[in-house]
């Protein structure tokens, strides 16, 4: 299949760039009509501004914008962190009503601050291989938001010259990332081997090849998200990113980290009045049962005092009444130090598992479902650097473990899953899939915003329900939350082409209604 498919999307600027003015005199002896080397290295410069701060969108690296964003909603929804603020408990995400000021960030602070940018990189470079990568990092930002809200203005963005715009539907904003990726991919392999300016990437040194991978990798993950609204087209994509020449990530050196001068993961959860966030016990929950070598690169150990208490990797449940005082803090942390100034984007192990569920669902992906699996597994050990990856993947009999809260007030009954480790080609579509997403879900600790999708795409894994449900019987505590509702600004300045977008969804604008690829639980 050809995969380059030409880019309709017209971009008028949504900011202007200034220049402070100088005196005449520095233009006297100069060509008006010539590119001054003052001009130059302006462009040289602003181009890689506008490329860093674009990157810096993805996995946002603002700390407040990513406490919100990775932590608070992401973290919660996708089984990763809890809340340990006690004043967060009646306006959180993890208990189904979080205030406008909580649930618009994504989509407020994303797309208003990601295009200007964008657009500022066409207006200075005409070079073809920062305008693809530039496209990839607007997917790479831009699938977030759609999967958390539907509908949202993408390809009409700025093209009235208005800060407001027309939606696209959830499936041509779908449609449009995965036709930008496709051409970003094909634009960009004839430089595979080549570099740009290590200043414009944050996040691979400058490698072509690995923006390729990263692409490709990027668009077989949204392939797999239609695997239930559009399998035959999901099928297509992901077949054709098989035979690509350059392919997914595949190893270790592959893996995306944006580098950073302060881990807001590490701000969060240690300096914020003592940790806003801790881990969640959903995670521990499942490590715990399966004796993950992980553990001790994932989390700290708890640090209770209680008698008879004896300390391990306990993690927090999300959706509870928060403990006051220290005491929350006692349950295990995130392992990040103050010296880590990385955060992940995506990993070559992702890339694996991705192609092991298009295996087990029978598309030709060059390999078995089980060979992909084992190799996710490999590749997630070898990035953390942890022992014992052959002994973990044979491991027939463990099972997540119930969780039993230390201090007794949060036990939840019952094991939540008995999914086990070892890939059994003997065993139902559902088991594998569930025994696949679930592996993948480990691995790509801490993306929660990733895992809320899958989780609503497939079902898996297995969350603990809440206890303390806010939505006003809005959200069913099994399904949980589907989405989150548009921001209350977007009905006071963009009210017409919201009315518009309202109409054609599935249900009302709340956290109860699937986005349009949500199809397997309907």
């Amino acid at each position: 299949m050809k995969r380059k498919i030409k880019n309709l999307i017209i971009f008028s600027a949504l900011a202007i760039l200034t220049v402070s003015c100088t005196d005449n005199y520095e233009n006297i002896n100069e060509n008006p009509y010539e590119v001054n080397k003052t001009q130059m290295n302006y462009d040289a410069y602003s181009l890689s501004a506008a490329m860093v701060k674009m990157q810096g969108y993805v996995e946002p690296t603002d700390v407040n914008m990513s406490q919100f964003v990775s932590l608070l909603l992401g973290g919660n929804y996708g089984g990763y962190f809890a809340d340990s603020n006690a004043g967060f408990t009646y306006k959180n995400f993890a208990s189904y009503a979080p205030e406008n000021g909580w649930s618009r960030v994504l989509f407020t602070d994303i797309i208003p601050n990601l295009f200007p940018s964008y657009v500022q990189v066409k207006t200075v470079t005409d070079d073809i291989r920062y305008l693809e990568i530039a496209n990839i990092i607007k997917v790479a930002a831009v699938h977030k938001v759609t999967d958390a809200y539907g509908a949202i203005p993408y390809s009409k963005i700025g093209e009235d010259g208005s800060i407001t715009a027309a939606f696209d539907t959830q499936k041509e904003v779908y449609h449009k990332m995965i036709e930008e990726l496709g051409a970003a991919v094909e634009e960009l392999t004839p430089y595979r081997t080549g570099f740009i300016n290590p200043k414009a990437d944050a996040v691979f040194g400058g490698s072509i090849e690995k923006w390729i991978k990263f692409a490709n990798t990027l668009e077989l993950r949204l392939a797999m998200r239609l695997s239930y609204v559009e399998p035959d087209f999901a099928q297509e994509i992901a077949e054709a990113i098989a035979i690509d020449p350059v392919g997914t990530m595949s190893t270790s050196s592959d893996n995306a980290f944006i580098t950073v001068n302060k881990n807001p993961y590490r701000v969060v959860c240690y300096e914020y009045n003592g940790g806003d966030s801790r881990i969640s016990a959903d995670i521990t929950t499942y490590m715990n049962g399966y004796n993950d070598p992980r553990r001790a690169k994932y989390f700290t150990e708890s640090t209770f005092t209680q008698e008879g208490v004896t300390n391990g990797y306990y993690g927090l449940r999300s959706g509870i009444e928060i403990p006051s005082g220290d005491i929350v803090h006692a349950y295990s942390n995130v392992n990040v130090s103050a010296d880590d100034h990385t955060l992940l984007w995506m990993n070559a192990s992702e890339a694996y598992f991705l192609k092991a569920e298009a295996a087990l669902r029978g598309w030709n992906m060059g390999g078995t479902a089980a060979d992909f699996y084992n190799e996710g597994i490999r590749l997630s050990f070898d990035q953390w650097g942890a022992e014992g990856a052959e002994d973990y993947m044979n491991n027939d009999t463990d099972q997540p473990a119930p969780y039993v809260d230390p201090l007794g007030a949060f036990t939840y009954s019952g094991a939540i899953s008995n999914i086990t480790i070892k890939y059994d080609s003997s065993a139902s579509f559902e088991t594998n899939l569930e025994r696949i997403i679930t592996q993948k879900w480990i691995a790509n600790f801490p993306l929660g915003l990733e895992a809320w999708s899958e989780y609503r795409r497939t079902g898996y894994p297995s969350l603990m329900n809440v206890e303390l449900n806010r939505s006003g019987g809005i959200v069913d505590n099994d399904l949980k939350a589907r989405r989150l509702p548009y921001p209350q600004e977007e009905y006071q300045t963009n009210e017409e082409n919201l009315k518009t977008i309202l109409s054609l969804m599935k249900g009302p604008d709340n956290m109860a209604t699937n986005v349009w690829w949500d199809t397997k639980n309907n």
